[in-house]
């Protein structure tokens, strides 16, 4: 891909986390360029969610470090942080605001001015099918709603680098669909997504590169063409189940492809 010749937006070197003797993340290396759409898969327990929160600032590695354009994340300041957007898998929004105002309040503190924020709420909401329940509280959503407004919440803030923890999850296949759309949207803008999915046909669809995490270790990582040259499997589904099946010959180096 051309993107990988770019600076990346996003990079994370030799980031590692541990939780008493358990080491959660061990060593992951990572670039993520300008206007990629980047698949990060993974089993259960296999660390997705601590990488993703540890390249959001929200947990701290235990050692390692995250760079957002060049720029430690340890070292950032508001402009940095306001760079990146974050849509969690369980969304955080407040019961007893409306839609409308749940994402006006989040615009504001990443300091979109009111117009701007206007516009894209009503674009994103009617583009996730939320125009007429968007003065509704949030209390009265169903979880698939409170999400819409949550993933509507984050991209109206034009993040240069978006986060996204499952983010299909709860969601109708219109809305799953529609969604996708807005993400390569984004990332036709310049932007960055790192899209973190049990969906492997959702990954094999949108993403222009794919990380496969095991165990706390990048298995492989490059774009379907690269993955499938590994051992020949044509499928993302193939590729996925033999490297995770593979994991602690992998993790020596005996096989898969080296994490960049």
């Amino acid at each position: 891909m051309p993107g990988e010749r770019l600076t990346p937006l996003v990079e994370a070197r030799a980031l590692c986390r541990r939780f008493g003797r358990i080491e959660a993340v061990a060593g992951l290396d990572l670039r993520i360029p300008e206007g990629s759409l980047y698949g990060f898969l993974g089993p259960n327990g296999a660390g997705k969610t601590t990488v993703i929160r540890m390249l959001t600032g929200l947990l701290q590695p235990s050692s390692g470090e995250v760079l957002i354009a060049g720029r430690p994340y340890s070292e950032a300041g508001r402009g940095i942080r306001r760079m990146v957007g974050y849509v969690a898998d369980t969304p955080p929004v407040y019961d007893y605001l409306t839609g409308r105002q749940h994402i006006a309040f989040v615009t504001s503190l990443y300091g979109v001015p009111p117009a701007v924020r206007e516009a894209a709420a009503e674009r994103l909401l009617e583009a996730l099918g939320m125009s007429e329940r968007a003065d509704e509280i949030c209390k009265g959503y169903s979880f698939g709603m409170k999400k819409k407004i949550h993933i509507a919440a984050v991209l109206a803030c034009s993040p240069r680098v978006c986060f996204l923890d499952e983010p299909t999850s709860g969601l109708d296949p219109r809305s799953a669909w529609q969604l996708r759309e807005l993400l390569r949207e984004h990332c036709r803008r310049g932007n960055s997504v790192f899209l973190s999915t049990h969906l492997l046909e959702t990954a094999e669809k949108v993403c222009d590169r794919i990380g496969i995490l095991d165990r706390g270790r990048l298995r492989a990582e490059g774009t379907l063409d690269e993955l499938r040259a590994l051992g020949g499997e044509q499928s993302l589904e193939g590729i996925f189940l033999r490297l995770t099946a593979e994991g602690a010959q992998v993790a020596t180096g005996n096989a898969g492809h080296p994490a960049r």
